[in-house]
Protein backbone atom coordinates (compact mmCIF):
# COMPACT_ATOMS: atom_id res chain seq x y z
CA UNK A 1 0.00 0.00 0.00
CA UNK A 2 1.39 3.10 -1.19
CA UNK A 3 2.02 5.93 1.98
CA UNK A 4 1.02 9.47 0.69
CA UNK A 5 2.54 12.63 2.03
CA UNK A 6 0.23 14.45 4.37
CA UNK A 7 0.19 17.11 1.59
CA UNK A 8 -0.53 14.56 -1.43
CA UNK A 9 -3.29 12.99 0.89
CA UNK A 10 -5.11 16.66 1.27
CA UNK A 11 -4.38 17.19 -2.63
CA UNK A 12 -5.97 14.31 -3.52
CA UNK A 13 -9.00 14.29 -1.15
CA UNK A 14 -9.68 18.63 -2.72
CA UNK A 15 -9.38 17.40 -5.95
CA UNK A 16 -11.76 14.33 -6.43
CA UNK A 17 -13.96 16.69 -4.30
CA UNK A 18 -13.67 19.14 -7.57
CA UNK A 19 -14.55 17.26 -9.92
CA UNK A 20 -16.89 15.71 -8.39
CA UNK A 21 -19.18 19.22 -7.93
CA UNK A 22 -18.39 19.20 -11.42
CA UNK A 23 -17.49 23.11 -11.82
CA UNK A 24 -14.87 23.21 -13.52
CA UNK A 25 -13.17 20.12 -15.61
CA UNK A 26 -9.38 21.44 -14.33
CA UNK A 27 -7.29 21.09 -11.00
CA UNK A 28 -4.07 22.85 -10.57
CA UNK A 29 -1.42 21.17 -8.73
CA UNK A 30 0.86 24.27 -7.60
CA UNK A 31 4.35 22.74 -5.72
CA UNK A 32 7.56 22.83 -5.84
CA UNK A 33 10.03 20.58 -7.50
CA UNK A 34 10.58 17.58 -6.09
CA UNK A 35 7.69 17.61 -3.74
CA UNK A 36 5.81 14.55 -5.39
CA UNK A 37 3.18 15.91 -7.85
CA UNK A 38 3.91 12.35 -10.07
CA UNK A 39 2.31 10.33 -7.34
CA UNK A 40 0.14 12.68 -6.25
CA UNK A 41 -1.67 12.88 -9.85
CA UNK A 42 -1.25 9.29 -10.28
CA UNK A 43 -3.35 8.65 -6.65
CA UNK A 44 -6.45 11.00 -8.06
CA UNK A 45 -5.92 9.42 -11.76
CA UNK A 46 -6.54 6.02 -10.07
CA UNK A 47 -9.43 6.58 -8.02
CA UNK A 48 -11.42 8.25 -11.00
CA UNK A 49 -10.26 4.98 -13.03
CA UNK A 50 -11.84 2.95 -9.98
CA UNK A 51 -15.03 4.69 -10.25
CA UNK A 52 -15.32 4.61 -13.95
CA UNK A 53 -15.73 8.29 -14.13
CA UNK A 54 -12.50 8.06 -16.73
CA UNK A 55 -11.34 5.43 -18.88
CA UNK A 56 -7.82 6.89 -20.60
CA UNK A 57 -5.16 9.18 -19.32
CA UNK A 58 -2.88 10.82 -21.14
CA UNK A 59 0.08 12.25 -19.27
CA UNK A 60 2.07 15.00 -21.62
CA UNK A 61 5.44 16.01 -19.99
CA UNK A 62 8.19 17.99 -21.32
CA UNK A 63 11.06 16.32 -22.10
CA UNK A 64 11.49 12.34 -22.73
CA UNK A 65 13.13 11.49 -19.63
CA UNK A 66 10.32 12.97 -17.84
CA UNK A 67 7.93 10.65 -19.70
CA UNK A 68 10.05 7.59 -19.25
CA UNK A 69 9.57 8.53 -15.47
CA UNK A 70 5.92 9.01 -16.12
CA UNK A 71 5.42 5.42 -17.31
CA UNK A 72 7.37 4.09 -13.74
CA UNK A 73 5.05 5.85 -11.95
CA UNK A 74 2.19 5.54 -13.03
CA UNK A 75 2.22 1.72 -13.30
CA UNK A 76 3.97 1.03 -10.06
CA UNK A 77 0.50 3.17 -8.54
CA UNK A 78 -2.24 2.45 -11.11
CA UNK A 79 -1.43 -1.34 -12.40
CA UNK A 80 -1.42 0.15 -15.73
CA UNK A 81 1.10 0.68 -18.63
CA UNK A 82 1.27 3.55 -20.83
CA UNK A 83 2.29 4.05 -24.48
CA UNK A 84 4.89 6.60 -25.03
CA UNK A 85 3.63 8.65 -28.24
CA UNK A 86 6.37 10.53 -30.62
CA UNK A 87 4.73 10.61 -33.94
CA UNK A 88 2.09 10.91 -36.15
CA UNK A 89 -0.60 8.67 -36.03
CA UNK A 90 -4.26 8.12 -37.61
CA UNK A 91 -5.88 4.92 -36.71
CA UNK A 92 -7.18 5.76 -33.27
CA UNK A 93 -7.79 1.60 -33.20
CA UNK A 94 -4.57 0.73 -32.53
CA UNK A 95 -4.69 2.56 -29.11
CA UNK A 96 -8.03 1.54 -28.12
CA UNK A 97 -8.04 1.50 -24.42
CA UNK A 98 -4.61 2.53 -23.67
CA UNK A 99 -3.35 5.13 -21.12
CA UNK A 100 -0.66 7.59 -23.52
CA UNK A 101 1.98 9.59 -22.62
CA UNK A 102 3.59 12.15 -24.69
CA UNK A 103 6.08 15.50 -24.84
CA UNK A 104 4.79 18.58 -25.29
CA UNK A 105 7.14 19.09 -28.79
CA UNK A 106 5.11 15.65 -29.97
CA UNK A 107 1.98 17.00 -29.55
CA UNK A 108 1.62 19.04 -32.72
CA UNK A 109 2.64 15.67 -34.99
CA UNK A 110 -0.13 13.68 -32.84
CA UNK A 111 -3.17 16.06 -32.70
CA UNK A 112 -5.45 14.55 -34.62
CA UNK A 113 -4.93 11.10 -32.58
CA UNK A 114 -5.26 12.86 -29.40
CA UNK A 115 -8.09 14.72 -30.12
CA UNK A 116 -9.71 11.47 -31.76
CA UNK A 117 -9.09 9.95 -28.34
CA UNK A 118 -10.27 12.80 -26.21
CA UNK A 119 -13.63 12.62 -28.34
CA UNK A 120 -14.30 9.33 -28.36
CA UNK A 121 -13.23 8.23 -24.81
CA UNK A 122 -13.61 9.72 -21.14
CA UNK A 123 -10.34 11.12 -20.82
CA UNK A 124 -7.91 12.58 -18.17
CA UNK A 125 -5.28 14.28 -19.05
CA UNK A 126 -2.36 15.34 -16.92
CA UNK A 127 -0.62 18.60 -17.84
CA UNK A 128 3.13 18.08 -16.71
CA UNK A 129 4.74 21.65 -16.26
CA UNK A 130 1.78 23.61 -18.01
CA UNK A 131 3.60 26.44 -18.34
CA UNK A 132 4.50 25.32 -21.91
CA UNK A 133 1.85 25.66 -23.45
CA UNK A 134 1.34 29.30 -24.11
CA UNK A 135 -1.55 30.34 -25.71
CA UNK A 136 -1.17 31.56 -29.64
CA UNK A 137 2.41 29.66 -29.17
CA UNK A 138 2.76 26.18 -31.40
CA UNK A 139 2.66 23.68 -28.04
CA UNK A 140 -0.14 25.60 -27.05
CA UNK A 141 -2.64 25.70 -30.14
CA UNK A 142 -1.59 22.29 -30.19
CA UNK A 143 -2.63 21.42 -26.25
CA UNK A 144 -5.61 23.45 -26.83
CA UNK A 145 -7.23 21.89 -29.87
CA UNK A 146 -5.73 18.01 -29.10
CA UNK A 147 -7.88 17.78 -25.27
CA UNK A 148 -10.54 20.75 -25.65
CA UNK A 149 -12.58 17.62 -25.29
CA UNK A 150 -11.48 16.19 -22.20
CA UNK A 151 -13.59 15.22 -19.05
CA UNK A 152 -10.83 16.01 -16.83
CA UNK A 153 -7.31 17.99 -16.46
CA UNK A 154 -4.87 17.98 -13.94
CA UNK A 155 -2.62 20.80 -14.26
CA UNK A 156 0.96 20.30 -12.69
CA UNK A 157 3.47 22.62 -12.04
CA UNK A 158 6.20 24.02 -10.04
CA UNK A 159 6.37 27.60 -11.69
CA UNK A 160 2.87 28.48 -12.61
CA UNK A 161 3.55 31.96 -14.63
CA UNK A 162 5.46 32.45 -17.84
CA UNK A 163 8.06 34.74 -17.76
CA UNK A 164 7.80 35.61 -21.55
CA UNK A 165 4.04 36.82 -20.16
CA UNK A 166 2.64 34.67 -22.59
CA UNK A 167 -0.34 32.93 -20.53
CA UNK A 168 -0.59 29.24 -20.59
CA UNK A 169 -3.99 27.72 -22.07
CA UNK A 170 -7.01 26.87 -19.94
CA UNK A 171 -6.30 29.32 -17.02
CA UNK A 172 -6.67 33.36 -16.78
CA UNK A 173 -4.56 36.10 -15.00
CA UNK A 174 -5.38 38.56 -12.49
CA UNK A 175 -6.59 41.76 -14.52
CA UNK A 176 -4.76 44.13 -11.63
CA UNK A 177 -1.25 43.90 -13.32
CA UNK A 178 0.03 41.12 -11.27
CA UNK A 179 1.94 37.86 -12.54
CA UNK A 180 -0.76 35.17 -10.88
CA UNK A 181 -3.11 32.66 -12.06
CA UNK A 182 -7.04 33.36 -11.34
CA UNK A 183 -8.19 29.62 -10.68
CA UNK A 184 -10.83 29.17 -8.07
CA UNK A 185 -8.96 28.04 -4.78
CA UNK A 186 -11.33 25.24 -4.14
CA UNK A 187 -9.90 23.73 -7.41
CA UNK A 188 -6.44 24.72 -6.62
CA UNK A 189 -3.82 23.65 -4.06
CA UNK A 190 -0.63 24.99 -3.47
CA UNK A 191 2.52 24.19 -1.98
CA UNK A 192 5.40 26.18 -1.73
CA UNK A 193 9.45 24.97 -1.34
CA UNK A 194 9.38 26.80 1.61
CA UNK A 195 6.57 24.45 2.82
CA UNK A 196 8.40 21.90 1.61
CA UNK A 197 11.49 22.44 2.97
CA UNK A 198 9.95 22.98 6.59
CA UNK A 199 7.79 19.52 5.82
CA UNK A 200 11.71 17.95 4.76
CA UNK A 201 9.66 16.93 1.57
CA UNK A 202 12.49 18.81 0.08
CA UNK A 203 15.96 20.11 1.23
CA UNK A 204 17.10 23.38 2.06
CA UNK A 205 19.11 25.81 -0.50
CA UNK A 206 21.65 27.55 -0.20
CA UNK A 207 23.39 29.76 -2.49
CA UNK A 208 27.52 31.26 -3.21
CA UNK A 209 27.64 34.13 -4.95
CA UNK A 210 30.81 34.24 -7.03
CA UNK A 211 32.88 36.89 -7.17
CA UNK A 212 35.06 37.92 -10.01
CA UNK A 213 36.42 40.90 -12.09
CA UNK A 214 37.66 40.84 -15.91
CA UNK A 215 40.72 42.87 -16.62
CA UNK A 216 40.40 43.35 -20.68
CA UNK A 217 43.97 43.50 -22.59
CA UNK A 218 44.41 45.41 -25.76
CA UNK A 219 46.08 42.39 -27.16
CA UNK A 220 48.22 39.66 -25.51
CA UNK A 221 50.30 40.93 -22.53
CA UNK A 222 48.82 44.44 -23.43
CA UNK A 223 48.17 47.58 -22.09
CA UNK A 224 44.39 46.95 -19.61
CA UNK A 225 41.85 49.44 -20.92
CA UNK A 226 39.04 47.60 -19.95
CA UNK A 227 38.05 46.42 -16.40
CA UNK A 228 34.25 44.47 -15.78
CA UNK A 229 32.34 43.11 -13.02
CA UNK A 230 29.47 42.44 -11.58
CA UNK A 231 29.12 46.21 -10.42
CA UNK A 232 29.64 47.62 -14.01
CA UNK A 233 32.15 48.28 -16.62
CA UNK A 234 35.09 50.95 -16.38
CA UNK A 235 37.17 51.65 -19.12
CA UNK A 236 40.86 52.82 -18.18
CA UNK A 237 42.00 54.21 -21.41
CA UNK A 238 40.86 57.72 -22.25
CA UNK A 239 42.81 57.57 -25.73
CA UNK A 240 40.62 54.99 -27.39
CA UNK A 241 39.04 56.19 -30.69
CA UNK A 242 35.19 56.16 -29.79
CA UNK A 243 33.98 54.32 -32.09
CA UNK A 244 35.31 51.52 -30.03
CA UNK A 245 35.03 52.87 -27.04
CA UNK A 246 30.91 52.69 -27.63
CA UNK A 247 31.53 49.20 -28.99
CA UNK A 248 33.15 48.03 -25.54
CA UNK A 249 30.32 49.96 -23.62
CA UNK A 250 27.43 47.99 -25.66
CA UNK A 251 29.19 44.60 -25.80
CA UNK A 252 30.94 43.72 -22.57
CA UNK A 253 29.19 42.99 -19.14
CA UNK A 254 30.21 40.64 -16.29
CA UNK A 255 27.75 37.76 -17.44
CA UNK A 256 28.99 37.87 -20.68
CA UNK A 257 32.64 37.64 -19.96
CA UNK A 258 31.71 34.91 -16.97
CA UNK A 259 30.37 32.05 -19.70
CA UNK A 260 33.38 32.66 -22.07
CA UNK A 261 35.75 29.67 -22.35
CA UNK A 262 39.23 30.43 -22.36
CA UNK A 263 41.71 28.26 -24.23
CA UNK A 264 45.76 28.01 -24.27
CA UNK A 265 47.58 29.17 -27.50
CA UNK A 266 46.70 26.28 -28.92
CA UNK A 267 42.94 27.35 -28.61
CA UNK A 268 41.98 23.79 -27.62
CA UNK A 269 43.38 23.25 -24.11
CA UNK A 270 40.91 25.17 -21.38
CA UNK A 271 43.40 27.61 -19.40
CA UNK A 272 43.43 26.88 -15.83
CA UNK A 273 43.00 30.87 -14.42
CA UNK A 274 39.60 31.03 -15.86
CA UNK A 275 36.22 32.37 -14.03
CA UNK A 276 34.47 28.82 -14.63
CA UNK A 277 37.55 27.00 -13.02
CA UNK A 278 36.82 28.63 -9.71
CA UNK A 279 33.49 27.94 -9.50
CA UNK A 280 34.18 24.52 -10.33
CA UNK A 281 36.62 24.41 -7.36
CA UNK A 282 34.08 26.07 -4.66
CA UNK A 283 31.62 23.44 -5.92
CA UNK A 284 33.76 20.31 -5.79
CA UNK A 285 34.80 21.70 -2.14
CA UNK A 286 31.09 21.71 -1.12
CA UNK A 287 30.21 18.13 -3.14
CA UNK A 288 32.86 16.48 -0.85
CA UNK A 289 32.14 17.95 1.91
CA UNK A 290 27.97 16.87 1.49
CA UNK A 291 29.67 13.29 0.74
CA UNK A 292 30.51 12.91 4.06
CA UNK A 293 27.38 12.72 4.67
CA UNK A 294 25.59 11.30 1.57
CA UNK A 295 28.03 8.96 -0.04
CA UNK A 296 26.45 9.45 -3.72
CA UNK A 297 25.70 12.85 -3.52
CA UNK A 298 26.63 14.40 -6.74
CA UNK A 299 27.21 18.08 -8.91
CA UNK A 300 24.98 19.36 -11.79
CA UNK A 301 26.89 21.92 -14.18
CA UNK A 302 24.40 23.61 -16.00
CA UNK A 303 26.14 25.23 -18.79
CA UNK A 304 24.53 28.11 -21.56
CA UNK A 305 25.73 25.78 -24.97
CA UNK A 306 27.58 23.01 -25.63
CA UNK A 307 31.13 24.62 -26.35
CA UNK A 308 31.62 25.97 -22.56
CA UNK A 309 29.93 22.68 -21.81
CA UNK A 310 32.71 20.86 -23.12
CA UNK A 311 34.69 23.26 -22.19
CA UNK A 312 34.15 22.70 -18.09
CA UNK A 313 33.89 19.10 -18.63
CA UNK A 314 37.69 19.02 -19.50
CA UNK A 315 38.26 21.01 -16.62
CA UNK A 316 36.25 19.12 -14.34
CA UNK A 317 38.37 16.09 -15.47
CA UNK A 318 41.65 17.83 -14.48
CA UNK A 319 40.44 19.14 -11.16
CA UNK A 320 38.84 15.82 -9.97
CA UNK A 321 40.97 13.65 -12.08
CA UNK A 322 37.18 11.84 -13.12
CA UNK A 323 35.47 11.90 -16.55
CA UNK A 324 32.20 14.13 -15.67
CA UNK A 325 29.05 13.03 -17.72
CA UNK A 326 28.08 15.31 -20.14
CA UNK A 327 24.13 15.65 -22.41
CA UNK A 328 23.65 17.98 -24.89
CA UNK A 329 21.81 17.51 -28.17
CA UNK A 330 24.74 16.61 -30.04
CA UNK A 331 25.80 13.95 -27.87
CA UNK A 332 26.19 10.62 -29.02
CA UNK A 333 23.85 7.80 -27.97
CA UNK A 334 20.97 8.51 -26.09
CA UNK A 335 21.05 11.62 -23.59
CA UNK A 336 18.48 9.60 -21.37
CA UNK A 337 20.64 6.62 -20.96
CA UNK A 338 23.46 8.61 -19.87
CA UNK A 339 21.29 10.51 -17.88
CA UNK A 340 19.74 7.21 -16.65
CA UNK A 341 23.22 5.63 -15.57
CA UNK A 342 24.50 8.45 -13.89
CA UNK A 343 21.09 8.53 -11.60
CA UNK A 344 22.31 4.79 -10.45
CA UNK A 345 26.20 5.08 -10.58
CA UNK A 346 28.52 7.02 -7.87
CA UNK A 347 30.04 9.24 -10.76
CA UNK A 348 30.96 13.02 -9.23
CA UNK A 349 29.57 15.21 -12.19
CA UNK A 350 27.16 15.58 -14.67
CA UNK A 351 27.18 18.84 -17.08
CA UNK A 352 24.26 19.48 -19.05
CA UNK A 353 23.37 22.10 -21.68
CA UNK A 354 18.90 22.24 -21.41
CA UNK A 355 18.88 18.39 -20.93
CA UNK A 356 18.43 18.01 -17.05
CA UNK A 357 16.43 20.72 -16.10
CA UNK A 358 12.25 20.71 -15.46
CA UNK A 359 10.97 16.97 -14.05
CA UNK A 360 14.15 14.88 -14.21
CA UNK A 361 14.60 13.62 -11.32
CA UNK A 362 18.14 12.90 -10.05
CA UNK A 363 17.58 12.42 -6.42
CA UNK A 364 21.49 12.22 -5.38
CA UNK A 365 22.25 15.47 -7.14
CA UNK A 366 22.80 18.11 -4.12
CA UNK A 367 25.71 20.79 -6.15
CA UNK A 368 24.70 22.87 -9.11
CA UNK A 369 27.02 25.15 -10.95
CA UNK A 370 24.80 28.05 -12.74
CA UNK A 371 25.69 29.63 -15.50
CA UNK A 372 23.12 29.43 -18.02
CA UNK A 373 22.09 31.23 -21.42
CA UNK A 374 18.31 31.99 -20.20
CA UNK A 375 18.19 34.68 -16.96
CA UNK A 376 14.43 33.95 -16.11
CA UNK A 377 13.14 33.08 -13.03
CA UNK A 378 11.33 30.27 -14.62
CA UNK A 379 14.48 28.60 -15.39
CA UNK A 380 16.31 29.65 -12.41
CA UNK A 381 13.87 27.55 -10.16
CA UNK A 382 13.34 25.01 -12.43
CA UNK A 383 17.25 24.13 -11.83
CA UNK A 384 17.29 24.28 -8.24
CA UNK A 385 14.56 21.87 -8.65
CA UNK A 386 17.35 19.31 -9.49
CA UNK A 387 19.61 19.48 -6.35
CA UNK A 388 16.77 20.34 -3.47
CA UNK A 389 14.69 16.37 -3.68
CA UNK A 390 14.87 14.19 -0.65
CA UNK A 391 17.19 11.50 -1.36
CA UNK A 392 15.54 8.94 1.66
CA UNK A 393 13.68 10.09 5.07
CA UNK A 394 17.24 10.38 6.91
CA UNK A 395 18.86 12.88 4.80
CA UNK A 396 19.85 16.08 6.65
CA UNK A 397 21.89 17.30 3.56
CA UNK A 398 21.87 20.90 2.04
CA UNK A 399 21.35 22.10 -1.67
CA UNK A 400 24.47 24.65 -2.73
CA UNK A 401 24.43 26.84 -5.71
CA UNK A 402 26.76 28.26 -7.35
CA UNK A 403 26.07 31.31 -9.28
CA UNK A 404 27.27 34.24 -11.12
CA UNK A 405 27.66 37.44 -8.92
CA UNK A 406 24.72 38.78 -10.65
CA UNK A 407 21.77 40.86 -9.90
CA UNK A 408 19.45 39.30 -11.61
CA UNK A 409 20.31 35.91 -9.98
CA UNK A 410 20.83 37.47 -6.70
CA UNK A 411 17.11 38.73 -6.99
CA UNK A 412 16.13 34.87 -7.38
CA UNK A 413 18.18 34.09 -4.38
CA UNK A 414 16.78 36.00 -2.09
CA UNK A 415 13.22 35.16 -2.93
CA UNK A 416 14.29 31.15 -2.61
CA UNK A 417 15.88 32.60 0.72
CA UNK A 418 13.12 34.50 2.36
CA UNK A 419 11.17 31.63 1.32
CA UNK A 420 13.01 29.45 4.06
CA UNK A 421 12.89 31.94 6.38
CA UNK A 422 9.48 32.21 6.44
CA UNK A 423 9.18 28.00 6.48
CA UNK A 424 10.76 28.99 10.27
CA UNK A 425 14.57 27.37 8.71
CA UNK A 426 17.28 29.32 10.48
CA UNK A 427 20.77 29.61 7.93
CA UNK A 428 22.41 27.86 10.81
CA UNK A 429 20.57 24.78 10.42
CA UNK A 430 22.27 23.20 7.62
CA UNK A 431 25.93 23.17 8.72
CA UNK A 432 26.43 19.60 10.47
CA UNK A 433 29.48 19.66 11.81
CA UNK A 434 29.86 15.62 11.54
CA UNK A 435 30.54 13.15 8.97
CA UNK A 436 28.38 9.83 8.72
CA UNK A 437 29.55 6.72 9.09
CA UNK A 438 28.37 4.65 5.39
CA UNK A 439 28.81 1.52 7.55
CA UNK A 440 27.04 2.06 10.33
CA UNK A 441 25.14 5.18 9.72
CA UNK A 442 26.72 6.77 13.13
CA UNK A 443 28.29 10.06 13.33
CA UNK A 444 31.98 10.65 13.72
CA UNK A 445 34.02 13.66 14.16
CA UNK A 446 34.93 15.22 11.06
CA UNK A 447 38.38 14.20 11.76
CA UNK A 448 38.69 10.74 12.02
CA UNK A 449 40.35 8.83 10.08
CA UNK A 450 38.27 5.96 11.27
CA UNK A 451 34.68 5.72 12.53
CA UNK A 452 34.77 5.15 16.47
CA UNK A 453 31.75 2.76 16.54
CA UNK A 454 32.63 0.31 13.65
CA UNK A 455 35.91 0.89 12.62
CA UNK A 456 35.11 1.79 8.79
CA UNK A 457 37.83 3.84 7.35
CA UNK A 458 36.73 7.02 5.93
CA UNK A 459 37.94 8.39 2.28
CA UNK A 460 40.64 9.99 2.16
CA UNK A 461 39.87 13.81 1.26
CA UNK A 462 42.98 15.74 -1.33
CA UNK A 463 42.60 19.03 -0.09
CA UNK A 464 44.00 21.65 -2.16
CA UNK A 465 45.53 24.47 -0.79
CA UNK A 466 46.68 28.29 -2.09
CA UNK A 467 48.81 30.46 -0.04
CA UNK A 468 48.06 34.37 1.13
CA UNK A 469 50.47 36.65 -0.66
CA UNK A 470 49.78 38.53 2.68
CA UNK A 471 50.84 36.00 5.44
CA UNK A 472 51.94 33.16 3.54
CA UNK A 473 48.72 30.89 5.52
CA UNK A 474 47.72 28.01 3.75
CA UNK A 475 43.96 28.29 2.71
CA UNK A 476 41.79 25.84 0.94
CA UNK A 477 41.70 27.00 -2.77
CA UNK A 478 38.06 27.29 -3.30
CA UNK A 479 37.90 30.32 -0.32
CA UNK A 480 37.59 34.00 -1.17
CA UNK A 481 39.58 34.77 1.72
CA UNK A 482 42.71 34.21 4.41
CA UNK A 483 41.48 31.98 6.59
CA UNK A 484 44.13 33.53 9.10
CA UNK A 485 44.29 37.29 8.08
CA UNK A 486 41.36 38.36 6.10
CA UNK A 487 43.19 39.43 2.99
CA UNK A 488 40.78 39.11 -0.10
CA UNK A 489 41.87 37.22 -2.48
CA UNK A 490 42.37 38.63 -6.14
CA UNK A 491 39.61 36.97 -7.73
CA UNK A 492 40.52 38.79 -11.72
CA UNK A 493 40.65 37.28 -14.96
CA UNK A 494 42.81 38.35 -18.17
CA UNK A 495 41.17 37.89 -21.82
CA UNK A 496 41.82 40.11 -24.82
CA UNK A 497 39.74 42.55 -26.42
CA UNK A 498 39.22 41.04 -29.82
CA UNK A 499 38.15 37.59 -27.90
CA UNK A 500 35.73 39.74 -25.56
CA UNK A 501 33.93 41.55 -28.25
CA UNK A 502 33.68 38.24 -30.68
CA UNK A 503 32.09 36.57 -27.11
CA UNK A 504 30.06 39.46 -26.59
CA UNK A 505 28.90 39.82 -29.81
CA UNK A 506 27.33 36.51 -30.13
CA UNK A 507 25.89 36.33 -26.50
CA UNK A 508 24.25 38.99 -26.90
CA UNK A 509 22.62 37.76 -30.14
CA UNK A 510 20.76 34.78 -28.58
CA UNK A 511 19.09 34.00 -25.70
CA UNK A 512 17.67 30.52 -25.45
CA UNK A 513 14.22 29.78 -24.50
CA UNK A 514 13.03 27.03 -22.24
CA UNK A 515 11.52 24.86 -25.18
CA UNK A 516 13.92 25.44 -27.54
CA UNK A 517 16.63 22.88 -27.12
CA UNK A 518 13.99 20.11 -28.23
CA UNK A 519 14.33 21.80 -32.02
CA UNK A 520 18.09 19.99 -32.64
CA UNK A 521 16.45 17.64 -35.45
CA UNK A 522 14.63 20.85 -37.36
CA UNK A 523 17.72 22.61 -37.11
CA UNK A 524 19.60 19.62 -39.15
CA UNK A 525 17.06 19.12 -41.66
CA UNK A 526 16.66 23.17 -42.71
CA UNK A 527 20.67 22.86 -42.28
CA UNK A 528 20.99 20.19 -45.08
CA UNK A 529 18.22 21.90 -46.97
CA UNK A 530 20.27 25.27 -47.28
CA UNK A 531 23.40 23.52 -47.43
CA UNK A 532 22.28 21.60 -50.74
CA UNK A 533 21.12 24.46 -52.23
CA UNK A 534 24.69 25.74 -52.97
CA UNK A 535 24.79 28.69 -51.66
CA UNK A 536 28.07 28.59 -49.35
CA UNK A 537 26.88 31.66 -47.65
CA UNK A 538 24.99 29.40 -45.69
CA UNK A 539 28.04 27.95 -43.52
CA UNK A 540 28.57 31.47 -41.94
CA UNK A 541 24.84 31.60 -40.77
CA UNK A 542 25.39 27.99 -38.85
CA UNK A 543 28.74 29.19 -37.41
CA UNK A 544 27.14 31.76 -35.42
CA UNK A 545 23.59 30.39 -34.62
CA UNK A 546 23.81 27.68 -32.47
CA UNK A 547 20.87 24.92 -33.20
CA UNK A 548 19.34 25.75 -29.11
CA UNK A 549 18.46 29.09 -30.45
CA UNK A 550 17.27 28.31 -33.56
CA UNK A 551 13.59 29.43 -32.69
CA UNK A 552 14.63 32.77 -31.48
CA UNK A 553 16.49 33.22 -35.05
CA UNK A 554 12.74 32.45 -36.58
CA UNK A 555 11.15 34.56 -34.23
CA UNK A 556 13.27 37.61 -34.79
CA UNK A 557 12.76 37.11 -38.95
CA UNK A 558 9.20 37.37 -37.93
CA UNK A 559 9.75 40.84 -36.32
CA UNK A 560 11.70 42.17 -38.85
CA UNK A 561 9.80 40.88 -42.00
CA UNK A 562 6.24 41.31 -39.92
CA UNK A 563 5.32 37.78 -41.21
CA UNK A 564 4.65 34.43 -39.82
CA UNK A 565 6.35 32.52 -42.55
CA UNK A 566 9.66 31.98 -40.69
CA UNK A 567 7.77 29.37 -37.92
CA UNK A 568 9.89 26.47 -37.10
Amino acid sequence: MLKLRNWQEEAFKKAVYWFDQGKDKRFLINAAPGAGKTICASIIAKDLIEKKKIDTVIVVAPRTEVVSQWQEAFKAVTGRKMIKITGGYEDISDFDGSDLCSTWNAIQNAKDLFEQISRKKKVLIICDEHHHAAINAAWGDSAFDAFENSKYVIVLTGTPVRTDGNKPVWFSYATDGKSQLTHPQEGTYTLTYGECVRLKYCRPAFFHRHRGKFSVLLKNEGEKITSVSSEGISIDTEGLGDDLRKSIKKSLDFYTLARMPLYEKDNKTPRLDTYQKSMLEWGIEKLKDTQERMEKAGGLVIAPNIKVAEFMAVLLERLTKEKPSIVHSNTKGDPNNIIDAFRNNKKDWIVSVGMISEGVDIKRLRILVYLPNSQTELSFRQALGRVVRSYDDEDDTSAYVIIPEFNIFEEYARRVEDEMIQSNFKKDDHEINKKKCQKCKEENDKENEFCIFCNFEFPKRKQEFKKCEKCDYSNPVHLDSCQNCGENFSLEYEVTLSEALRQGGIARGVDIEEEDVTTHLEYTAIKKLLLESGDTRFLEIFKIIPEEALKSFSKTLNKVFKKNDFEI
